[in-house]
Formats: structure tokens, sequence, C-alpha cells
């Protein structure tokens, strides 16, 4: 099935996006703002951001939505929630991710329209054909490597990548454990991009980190 429009997102718009993807994580964040912190990472080079915040009520959730699509729109970088369709809908997000045990593709799909941006975490063939088939329009593979912000998380072989890889025509961006030493393990996945947690959000100098996470995964896909 060819990929479709998703509102101002074509295919290749989505597939260019993922090459720095930014996954906020609150615990990071000390006596900064989750404002300020997604504004470094943006000024740094981020091409993709979803707000990721677990302990959030659902009021707090949206006023956090709120700002970070005021903040990525008119940089023209996609933003997305996770797990949280109707917050995504309320305040106009451009999509949402969720993972196997989050609210189906399908019905995510069915709720936000042909427009949104629907991706999905996948760590198996199986899997990642069938979010394909229920209309995702990416994927999030992974883990490259251990990693402290989802310790349950398995570390996919090479070999594992490159089969998901091959067994969808959507892109893929890696997740888990990635950062400026583990990057250059990518080059031989079959990936489109990365996705980053606290070798963003965790850094001294966001803006910093982040541009030289875009130097390494330019050098690296």
């Amino acid at each position: 099935m060819p990929a479709q429009q998703r509102g101002m997102w074509s295919p290749q718009d989505i597939r260019g996006a993922l090459k720095l993807y930014a996954v906020t994580d609150n615990a990071w964040l000390g006596q900064r703002t989750l404002v300020e912190c997604v504004g470094e990472a943006l000024a740094g080079g981020a091409t993709f951001v979803q707000l990721r915040d677990k302990r959030a009520g659902a009021e707090e959730l949206r006023a956090e939505a709120a700002e970070l699509l005021a903040l990525c729109r008119p940089t023209g970088v996609p933003f997305v929630v996770n797990d949280d369709v109707e917050c995504a809908l309320t305040v106009g997000a451009d999509g949402v991710h969720v993972g196997q045990d989050d609210m189906a593709c399908e019905r995510a799909r069915a709720l936000l329209g042909p427009d949104a941006i629907v991706g999905v975490s996948t760590q198996t063939v199986e899997q990642a054909r069938a979010a394909e088939a229920a209309g995702a329009d990416y994927l999030g593979v992974g883990g490259v490597a251990g990693t402290a912000t989802k310790p349950e998380a398995g570390v996919l072989t090479p070999e594992e990548f490159r089969a998901i890889a091959a067994a969808v025509d959507i892109p893929i961006v890696a997740i888990g454990g990635v950062n400026a030493k583990t990057m250059p393990l990518l080059t031989d996945l079959d990936v489109d991009g990365a996705a980053v947690v606290s070798a963003i959000f965790a850094a001294d100098d966001i803006e910093a980190a982040t541009r030289e996470l875009s130097r390494i995964i330019g050098e690296t896909l």
C-alpha cells in the first residue's frame, strides 16, 4: 500500500523528519522548563519532537502539548504526543506515537483521521507488518543498546533491525540507548533516523548536545 499524505506532511517529509527525533523526559529538566529545553533542542537541530510525560495528569499534559505545538509549528518540525490520542486531538498535535500496550494503531488512526501522523513502537517483524497494515506512518524500533529510560526494553541485534526494515515500506527510527557513542551503530541497521531521550534532555547544554548529535547522525546515515 503506497504511503499517504498526512495533512501538511508528505511521506518524504515524515521520513526526513525522523533523522533526529527528540523524545522529552521531564526527569532531566531540573530547574529548567520543558519549553526551554525543547526550544534548545530545536535550535540544535532536532527534526521531530515527541511529548512523553507519563507522570502528568490530563490537564497538565494538554498544557504541555499546547506549548510544545506552538514551539514546533513555526519551525516546520512535526510534533506528536506519546500514547494520549485525546490530548493530541484536543491541542491539534500532528499525531501520536503508540506502543504495543497502548491504544491500537488502527484505533488511533480511526480517531485522529487520515491527516494525522501515527508512529508505533515495534520489536518484531510481525509487529512491524501489523502496524503498517493498521495505518502506521513510521516505526520506532529498538533498543539499540541498554537504556535507563526503559530498562524493560530489550536490545535488538543488527539482523533483527534489518529484517524489520526489509519487511515494511514505511520508515524506521531507532530508539533505546541512542547517544553520541552508540549512534555510529546505526550505520548498518537500515534505519532512517535516531530517537534520543537523555542524550538530549539530560545534557547541561541541550542545544550544543543536540547539534553534536545532529552532526554525528549526518555522518552516520
